[in-house]
């Protein structure tokens, strides 16, 4: 029963968007209430101001219930530099395989139901070779009310996005936005920050740190000034962490010049991978910890190399045999292009092997999601992934793509609807539990 309720709240992560607006917000709150201790307290901020150092902040997305811990799948890590006024985020993806202390290898967002935010953070750092200083804990079911007392956000939105499925979402997920320019209230910015194509996580995190550097311009113009009572009473709730308000003032006289600066983003480079039906991202270490000081500007040490080298050789010999690793995505590794949309080239349809497919089993028959991957494997089709959907909860198996790419799924060897939606290059496969050898 517990595996049944994770599996199902899985489809209703806001994920990082909302983490990053939050603490955007945690910092400007720390601006309001600073006016006051400025009065009472002004040597204690500004010793805190004059600190140079590099602090991490773990932010995670707690989607919580009576009864039921709940899982961190929503997650980053900010790296702030305050002697330069410059950030870097890095998102971790919720399958990130990685050792769990007492539990051995698993998901990383299952560290948060183990043990909390203390195990969640031991993981991260094991993963990233740095020291986190401060987390800061999200209720992620506040994110529509946020965005509306934000005023809104301006988004260029890169590509049609459409997609319909009635067994998601307590009674249907619709999905249906235009390219182009647009200003979105929250109800909006859900749909862009959930869409779901072939690139995964990939590319729904690429969109969402897309949606955060919108947040952090529209927090730095003037005509927040008036919102900000409603901001404070929005986020008040759903916000835990332990930064004092000497440094989420300090945080907050950032927020210019890491604007200025140029806010980058990326995530933890590595390969989507899965063991029977269950979806895992295997990071690649010696990348990942190059990568994290080369954004700050600093070199990994000789020491540090040969550190990450004997954890990622360690890491790759506690992999499973039978643990399949697909092909690397295009943009799985390195920065995540900002602007991800690549125009329409021609209007015929692609081959299988230009094509990234999804695969979700929501069947409940054990197997079925490897079973379909390997199917389309042989036909030369690129698998993204492969997830455990809601159980039982589709009658009908689907494949949803683009109207330009329908008949390159006929002829499989299983029942299926064959719909349109989605991008020129990618596909989602649903296992209804019409699907049979």
């Amino acid at each position: 029963m517990r595996q049944r309720r994770r599996q199902k709240r899985s489809y209703k992560r806001i994920k990082i968007v909302l983490m990053i607006l939050l603490v955007i917000l945690v910092a400007v709150m720390g601006v309001v209430w600073g006016q006051h201790v400025k009065e009472h307290n002004q040597s204690g901020i500004e010793a805190a101001l004059s600190d140079d150092e590099i602090v991490h902040v773990m932010i995670l997305g707690i989607d919580s219930r009576q009864g039921d811990t709940g899982r961190s799948d929503t997650m980053m890590v900010t790296a702030i530099d305050t002697d330069k006024g410059k950030a870097a985020l890095m998102s971790v993806p919720r399958d990130t395989r990685v050792p769990i202390e007492g539990h051995g290898y698993e998901k990383i967002n299952h560290a948060y139901a183990y043990g909390g935010q203390e195990l969640t953070q031991k993981s991260v750092e094991s993963l990233l070779g740095v020291k986190i200083d401060h987390y800061v804990l999200i209720n992620t079911t506040a994110f529509e009310r946020i965005i509306d007392a934000l005023g809104g956000v301006d988004i260029n939105v890169e590509k049609r996005m459409h997609y319909e499925d009635p067994w998601d979402d307590n009674g249907g997920l619709v999905i249906d936005l235009y390219p182009g320019e647009q200003h979105m209230d929250g109800k909006k910015a859900i749909q862009y920050v959930r869409y779901r194509d072939g690139e995964g996580d990939i590319g729904r995190i690429g969109r969402q740190q897309k949606f955060v550097k919108a947040c952090l311009s529209k927090m730095i113009s003037p005509q927040m000034l008036p919102r900000l009572p409603k901001l404070i009473e929005e986020i008040n709730s759903a916000v835990t962490t332990d930064m004092s308000l000497a440094e989420l003032l300090r945080f907050a006289k950032l927020m210019k010049s890491v604007h200025d600066n140029g806010l980058t983003a990326q995530m933890v480079p590595g390969q989507p991978a899965y063991l029977e039906d269950v979806s895992y991202w295997i990071p690649d270490i010696t990348d990942l910890r190059q990568l994290i000081m080369e954004e700050l500007g600093l070199e990994l040490s000789d020491e540090a190399k040969a550190k990450a080298q004997a954890d990622e050789d360690e890491y790759m010999k506690s992999l499973p045999k039978n643990m399949q690793i697909l092909a690397q995505s295009k943009n799985s590794s390195g920065k995540i292009q900002e602007d991800m949309a690549a125009k329409e080239q021609e209007k015929k349809p692609m081959k299988p092997s230009q094509i990234s497919v999804m695969v979700i089993n929501d069947s409940g028959i054990n197997g079925a999601g490897a079973e379909v991957a390997g199917i389309l494997q042989r036909k030369g089709f690129v698998i993204s992934g492969v997830e455990t959907g809601i159980t039982n909860s589709r009658t009908q198996t689907t494949i949803t793509t683009s109207t330009r790419n329908t008949d390159v799924f006929y002829g499989m060897p299983f029942k299926c609807v064959i719909m349109d939606g989605g991008s020129s290059n990618q596909a989602v496969v649903h296992i209804g539990v019409d699907y049979r050898k």
